[in-house]
């Protein structure tokens, strides 16, 4: 993909993945664009040389795979791995709330949201709905309200005098209902749900809505900010930018080396489920593909995983907040994120690659490491890493408010993760032992 369609490809690919459903089925649509072909894990795999696969679980999770070879235990995989889930509010079971006049949502904090920013915020509403159909099927199916159907208000300054100076914390049960509408409108959430599906989906046959994972989210679009064009500023950049990128670097392979995306789900709530980094996904695949215990081994031992994850950018405001020798910048290229505890995965010989790989692109590589007294965050690397044993690198791009409604990276960032993650899927050499 050439540098001036990067971005705007980027932006509508942002916009067009709420959630982590969404995500994975704008991936997939994008992926069979490209000639991939979806894989079913309750089928029988035939897989050819010279293919191009893709897979999911949950509708959240997602693999896709190069085979130029099947000889997979002496060429081993050209791995990258992101995840497909955000902080946000999801709904709870019960969600028809009703106080003082306004119809609300209860929701449950998903990860760990930077609660403020989600006040005055336009929210909208997508996930997946689960139901029975009138010949007695359940069924799933995605919708997304996409336009702005409720808001959380602030409270005035005038009612809470002290903000700016004591600071001011949100309770999470009680101050982040979002507000959908007054009470003396007729509204039954069920109804609501059902009308939305009808209106995406022709031919359903609804008898019953069973049960839903709805996920509010920020109705404005993503953009490109600054006076210069600096910024991309979005919802979800923590880590849908690295999905993409990793996702069109697959494509742009060529397909000369077996090459592996993993975009998985829950990563920000420890990645411990059935579609997360902590689960089995990821295992089941390289053992469909690799089915011999001795060429398991030797095809992980003969790849490299690199873990692409958002990392921190000194913020000007805060620059206290950084070790001073360790402190990325936008727009001067992907970060190295290095913790000797084992928070991330980075090791010399993995970074060593990157920065080899980087050099022959033309692009800048930086690193990150957390100040010795702060707690550092973690990826799916050290996870993924734990559980089959790959040889893995913790990557990302570096981003302002992180966690945030709204979180800002750069806009010459990305387009260089890609060519460097581009030639990474060719490399035919990783380490010489």
């Amino acid at each position: 993909m050439e540098s001036s369609n990067f971005n705007p490809s980027l932006l509508r690919f942002l916009q067009s993945s709420p959630t982590p459903f969404h995500a994975t089925q704008s991936m997939k649509s994008r992926l069979l664009e490209a000639g991939f072909l979806e894989l079913r894990e309750d089928d029988n795999w035939v897989i050819d040389e010279g293919g191009r696969y893709f897979v999911s679980r949950n509708d959240s999770s997602l693999i896709a795979f190069t085979t130029p070879t099947l000889d997979f235990f002496n060429t081993g995989w050209r791995m990258i791995g992101a995840h497909t889930d955000s902080p946000c509010f999801k709904l709870k079971p019960n969600a028809q709330v009703t106080r003082h006049g306004h119809h609300q949502l209860g929701v449950e904090v998903y990860g760990g949201v930077l609660l403020h920013t989600w006040l005055d915020r336009d929210l909208s509403m997508a996930g997946r709905v689960t139901f029975k159909t009138e010949s007695g099927d359940i069924k799933s199916r995605l919708i997304d309200f996409k336009k702005a159907i409720a808001t959380i208000p602030n409270l005035a300054i005038h009612l809470n005098r002290g903000v700016n100076t004591d600071g001011f914390a949100v309770n999470p049960q009680e101050e982040i209902l979002p507000i959908l509408c007054d009470a003396t409108n007729e509204f039954e959430l069920k109804r609501v749900i059902q009308q939305q599906l009808e209106a995406e989906h022709d031919g359903l046959n609804i008898s019953a809505i069973l049960d839903f994972e709805l996920s509010m989210y920020d109705a404005q679009a993503p953009a490109i900010v600054g006076l210069h064009d600096e910024y991309i500023c979005s919802a979800r950049l923590d880590n849908l930018l690295s999905c993409f990128v990793g996702m069109e670097a697959l494509i742009a392979s060529n397909y000369e080396r077996p090459s592996l995306l993993i975009c998985t789900d829950h990563e920000e709530v420890g990645s411990l489920s059935t579609c997360g980094a902590n689960g089995p996904f990821l295992e089941d695949v390289l053992r469909r593909l690799s089915p011999n215990p001795e060429h398991y081994v030797q095809a992980i031992q003969n790849s490299m995983l690199i873990s692409a994850d958002n990392a921190h950018a000194l913020h000007p405001n805060y620059a206290s907040k950084h070790d001073k020798l360790h402190a990325p910048s936008i727009n001067q290229g992907a970060v190295i994120k290095v913790n000797n505890n084992q928070r991330y995965a980075t090791n010399s010989e993995t970074s060593a690659v990157y920065k080899d790989l980087a050099e022959q692109e033309g692009y800048d590589v930086q690193t990150f490491v957390v100040r010795s007294d702060m707690a550092c965050g973690s990826t799916i690397g050290p996870i993924t890493s734990g559980e089959i044993g790959v040889p893995t690198l913790d990557i990302g791009l570096p981003t302002f408010g992180m966690h945030s409604i709204r979180e800002t990276a750069g806009r010459k960032d990305a387009y260089g993760l890609y060519k460097v993650l581009s030639r990474f899927t060719k490399r035919a050499t990783l380490i010489d032992r």
